[in-house]
């Protein structure tokens, strides 16, 4: 991404702080990926993703750098409990071939928790929770507008306007936070808890 990419891309994310790291963390944070390796290693081929119910978040965008399918079902379950072998996603990228590769899977957690309450589930002293924030999306029955820009710059998205003032003035809806919180578990990775997002991989940023 660029620099001027970067920095639209800060003003619509959130994340929580990183705290100096312990020994049960390390411990505790080890343990969900080992959990989490084993319940989605079925999953390596997609199609068997898709017969459990996972579905292809956003498959009218392109060439994403990293593609969710989702369990309805399991994101509904994450917003009461945290299961480490029922992710609310999988998370593939493509190979050379196209063919899909599954990297991990993405655990999500209510708009409403705090800090210490997504630590329970995933220690933030190992993994940054995040969510998306100061949205402006297109008014209902505008998708076309979606790759509208403005002074060479996108109005919507992630890397759009990030005030409601200028959203209203662009004639769109703005929404100071989108979904919830989330966090990328890379378990067929070496950067397990690596963090992709303010590179745009959380939301495709790929052709349209």
């Amino acid at each position: 991404m660029s620099d001027a990419d970067s920095r639209a891309m800060a003003a619509h994310m959130m994340m929580t702080p990183l705290r100096p790291a312990t020994a049960p963390d390390s411990i505790r944070a080890a343990s969900i990926a080992v959990e989490l390796r084993a319940a989605i290693e079925k999953y390596r081929n997609v199609k068997r993703a898709e017969a459990d119910g996972f579905k292809m978040f956003a498959p009218q965008i392109k060439n994403q750098r990293v593609y969710h399918f989702t369990k309805g079902l399991w994101a509904i379950e994450s917003q009461f409990r945290f299961d480490p072998a029922k992710p609310t996603s999988l998370l593939y990228r493509r190979d050379p071939q196209g063919q899909f590769v599954l990297i991990g899977a993405m655990y999500t957690a209510p708009k409403r928790f705090s800090v210490a309450d997504l630590d329970e589930r995933v220690p933030t002293s190992i993994a940054q929770w995040h969510k998306h924030v100061n949205w402006c999306v297109p008014r209902l029955g505008s998708r076309s507008r979606w790759t509208e820009v403005k002074n060479g710059r996108p109005v919507f998205g992630p890397l759009g306007v990030s005030t409601r003032r200028e959203c209203e003035s662009a004639d769109g809806r703005f929404h100071e936070e989108v979904l919830g919180w989330m966090v990328h578990v890379n378990v067929f990775e070496k950067d397990v808890w690596g963090d992709h997002h303010m590179r745009g991989d959380e939301l495709g940023m790929g052709e349209r």
